[in-house]
């Protein structure tokens, strides 16, 4: 049963998983509200002749809202993508994508009917030449623009309800961090006014199936960029870590020498600007981060509040997860008890299965730990270990599913 309300939640978000295809953000497409662009196989909409899918209404869910959101109609995400999109191409078979061109996870092929398995891997486990691809794929994808999608820098209402399109390119790798801002950032009201208690990606029973997606769509566009369909994550197995020993130069980055809270310059990193860091800039303009550089990565390791975080998980926190019978339990948020997600996120304490508002543990001890660009939700996608970290997040999942 619990892997049926995964598989259905996962489903639910195929269709909005790349959020702003550029084939479907002419005034056109925004004033029609369709996105059923051609599939270049056959030029037809949603690659119709070739039977991949059709342009069709989207399906809303029925079920009620919580009460974390008291407001309707005020946030481009609400119904998504029914704001800007209510007509898309729903693909058939195997097929999936924004226009159908590509094939379900787990399918490979022209037709999309083989079965693959790739398999992540520890990231200690990769050779030497291994671990140099991988950072090298790390920054051919931070310096190559998305061919397929664009960000808005604007809400709806600032496009004039689409006729006047704000939207601009971005890299492949930061677009997977406007991504994780976008799902988590503040709803804009209006004016002045904020609500700042809204996450659709976190503190609640997407937060597992919404990073997978994430990984499995980054390792996707990863192996369309580079031609490596076997490329997968690394993850970094943190059990029982006394410190961050993937925070070295041979890995992901040791400290700067002169200040601990950048990356050493010897870092393949240390170069790397930010986007998405500036949230209250943001919330005062009510606009959008824009994907500009912001700044290089932070991150001192270790040098956080340890009131909140006093160490790293343990072996013996991950096997109580584990072995926890429930994935969600009662109101479904960060006060739940004795439910997985819950107690994996980082809300409930690994020793108890209670809530504990007092503490950061488990998924949220790490991004704690960091204590940096990590730290912050919206923008901790920005740092490349967000990747490791949830890559072995969901390695936990699967084990106990």
């Amino acid at each position: 049963m619990i892997l049926a309300v995964l598989y259905c939640l996962l489903w639910s978000f195929q269709t909005s998983a790349g959020h702003f295809p550029r084939a479907c953000v002419s005034s056109k497409n925004l004033m029609e509200k369709e996105c059923c662009p051609p599939w270049s196989g056959d030029g037809s909409p949603c690659g119709q002749l070739s039977g991949r899918g059709s342009c069709q209404n989207i399906l809303l869910s029925n079920a009620p809202l919580g009460p974390q959101f008291p407001f309707t109609g005020v946030d481009d995400r609400e119904s998504w993508p029914s704001i800007f999109y209510n007509r898309t191409c729903q693909c058939s078979g195997n097929f999936t994508g924004f226009d159908c061109g590509n094939c379900k996870f787990g399918f490979w092929g022209p037709n999309c009917t083989d079965r693959r398995l790739l398999v992540r891997r520890n990231i200690f486990d990769l050779s030497a030449p291994e671990k140099d691809k991988f950072f090298a794929y790390l920054t051919l994808a931070k310096h190559t623009i998305s061919s397929d999608y664009v960000i808005p820098i604007g809400t709806y209402g600032q496009m004039k309800n689409g006729s006047t399109p704000m939207f601009s390119d971005i890299n492949i790798y930061d677009l997977f961090v406007w991504i994780h801002y976008y799902v988590s950032m503040d709803a804009l009201l209006g004016g002045s006014e904020i609500w700042r208690d809204i996450d659709f990606a976190h503190e609640a029973p997407a937060f597992l199936p919404w990073h997978r997606l994430f990984l499995l769509r980054w390792e996707q566009e990863i192996q369309k960029l580079t031609g490596d369909e076997n490329f997968t994550i690394p993850y970094w197995d943190w059990r029982d870590a006394e410190k961050c020993d993937i925070c070295t130069d041979e890995y992901m980055g040791g400290q700067h020498p002169a200040n601990p809270n950048l990356l050493s310059p010897a870092s393949f990193f240390s170069s790397w600007q930010i986007i998405c860091s500036r949230l209250e800039e943001y919330n005062s303009h009510q606009s959008l981060c824009n994907g500009m550089p912001e700044g290089p990565l932070r991150r001192n390791p270790g040098n956080h509040d340890k009131s909140r975080t006093p160490r790293l998980p343990s072996s013996a926190d991950v096997e109580f997860c584990l072995s926890l019978t429930q994935y969600e339990s009662g109101s479904m948020d960060k006060a739940a008890n004795f439910s997985f997600r819950n107690t994996l996120e980082g809300f409930a304490s690994p020793l108890t299965g209670i809530a504990d508002a007092s503490q950061s543990s488990m998924h949220n001890a790490l991004h704690i730990y960091m204590n940096g660009t990590m730290s912050q939700v919206q923008g901790s996608a920005n740092d490349p270990i967000f990747l490791l970290h949830h890559a072995f997040v969901d390695r936990v999942c699967a084990h106990w599913i």
